[in-house]
């Protein structure tokens, strides 16, 4: 029999903390030299999810001909691609429209937050009637995060997914279903990285803190110098274990502060699995690395933006690097998108101005680290924004701004292969409805799936051994050259 080596033993405690056993991860690497094939080359994608839902209008589908009331403040600015614009004040990205493609036909019928959420998380048009809002079941549809962990391979110990900084919370109603596992079972939740201290309510205070933060309703900018971005707590998502286990699910206070502790810890046999796991994982010196973005070089923050929006995304690069598959970043909490008043003070202040900085250094970052290639970025909200510019609610709002509107928003792709300055779809001259070449949640999802290397006919599996298609309909068409 062979001696068990202490690396041997965290190892299998990190498999035991992504739900996984030693005999799963011996299937999935023995399946390449089965076949006689070379082993690909790892797959990845990094989902930003724009909470509250952007206008099409005043970012990536602008109609500078159509009527006063509709085209807003903004004007539209020449790209690198010719004939493609995009608004003023994504000036960086403008520059980069050769690593990015956008499709401004993505549609579907949900208008609310919280449906709209679901369908864009799930990547499912249809919400069942046992749908509760802000209640968060066993019986909901797998998110796509959860979905993508579980059918993709794990790399390097390394959970197959994850999101941070945050849940979507709504401090008035709570935590918006489809961010989940649901019918997947709990031991296939993505990983939750939560990394934001908030100790004031979510709705008031939006933006990317601290130098982004401002008051939905009033227009200003906050001066609210607690809000944190820490060294995340290692946590698994509520229900992940059993109630008598509750008690773990926050395995590290912070990972320099208990990382000696706990590898000492770790020499005790009786010591718990699921924290041998941990141990595992922060032995790794750029496992460590990837959650201390708060000590990057400076140089580094400068570029990613020294905010919550830079430090996400800093964060989400390095945890593809290490071996996690997909990572979803929620930029922004609830309502830091929903701009139905103040619309553009507070896109033009303190919502574009982080998002260009840092997305344009995440694609920067990832192709000249030889990562754009083979990672998918994609960006999405929950709906795009009413053509008409009013004041739903002038007792709140100072300015007027955008209602939900679901029949149309536009996303932006990178990288997997997706050809730089393309453009799928397209409105009519009021942004309003979809007029060529329509996309549904569901071929969102699928776009993310096959960017990850996810065979055409796998299936997922719910708590009853009942099978589901991962894929609900194909890929988006034309990304690639």
């Amino acid at each position: 029999m062979h001696q068990i080596s202490r690396r041997n033993m965290l190892q299998a405690g990190t498999l035991g903390l992504m739900g996984l056993s030693m005999a799963d991860v011996a299937r999935w690497q023995c399946r390449a030299s089965e076949a006689g094939a070379t082993p690909t080359k790892p797959k990845s994608v990094i989902y930003l999810f724009l909470t509250g839902g952007p206008s099409q209008h005043d970012t990536f589908d602008m109609k500078p001909d159509g009527p006063t009331e509709y085209k807003g403040e903004f004007n539209p600015i020449s790209t690198r691609t010719p004939g493609l614009q995009i608004c003023e004040h994504f000036p960086l990205l403008a520059q980069r429209s050769d690593k990015w493609a956008l499709v401004r036909s993505l549609t579907h019928k949900e208008n609310g937050h919280d449906k709209g959420t679901y369908v864009m998380l799930t990547g499912n048009s249809v919400v069942p009637p046992t749908f509760r809002s802000s209640k968060p079941q066993s019986i909901d549809l797998p998110s796509i995060a959860a979905i993508a962990g579980y059918a993709s391979e794990p790399r390097r110990n390394m959970p197959t997914s994850a999101i941070l900084p945050e849940r979507i919370y709504h401090s008035n109603t709570g935590i918006y279903p489809g961010q989940f596992a649901g019918l997947l079972g709990p031991q296939h939740e993505p990983w939750l990285l939560q990394c934001t201290d908030k100790p004031h309510a979510y709705h008031d205070y939006s933006g990317a803190f601290p130098k982004y933060l401002f008051n939905l309703h009033d227009g200003v900018a906050s001066d609210k110098d607690d809000w944190r971005f820490s060294v995340p707590h290692l946590t698994l998502q509520e229900g992940m274990l059993q109630s008598r286990f509750r008690n773990r699910l926050s395995l590290l206070n912070s990972i320099d502060d208990q990382r000696q502790q706990l590898e000492q810890a770790a020499e005790v046999a009786s010591y718990d699995r699921i924290r041998q796991g941990v141990v595992s994982l922060m032995a790794d010196p750029k496992v460590r690395e990837a959650f201390d973005v708060g000590n990057a070089d400076p140089e580094v923050l400068e570029r990613y933006g020294d905010n919550s929006f830079g430090w996400s995304l800093l964060m989400a690069r390095r945890l593809i690097e290490v071996g996690v598959n997909m990572v979803q970043v929620n930029m922004g909490n609830f309502g830091s998108w929903d701009l139905h008043g103040n619309n553009f003070p507070l896109a033009k202040n303190f919502l574009f101005p982080p998002t260009d900085r840092a997305v344009s250094a995440l694609l920067d970052d990832l192709d000249e680290n030889g990562l754009l290639e083979d990672t998918l970025v994609v960006m999405a909200g929950e709906f795009g924004r009413t053509p008409r510019i009013f004041n739903v609610a002038p007792k709140i709002y100072k300015l007027p701004g955008r209602d939900h509107w679901a029949p149309c928003q536009s996303i932006l792709l990178a990288g997997a292969g997706v050809r730089g300055g393309n453009v799928i779809g397209a409105t009519d001259r009021n942004g309003a409805y979809v007029t060529n070449d329509p996309q549904t949640p569901e071929n969102f999802a699928a776009t993310i799936y096959d960017a990850l290397g996810i065979p055409k006919d796998a299936n997922w599996y719910d708590m009853t051994n009942r099978p589901y298609h991962v894929y609900q309909a194909n890929p988006i068409r034309g990304l690639t050259a």
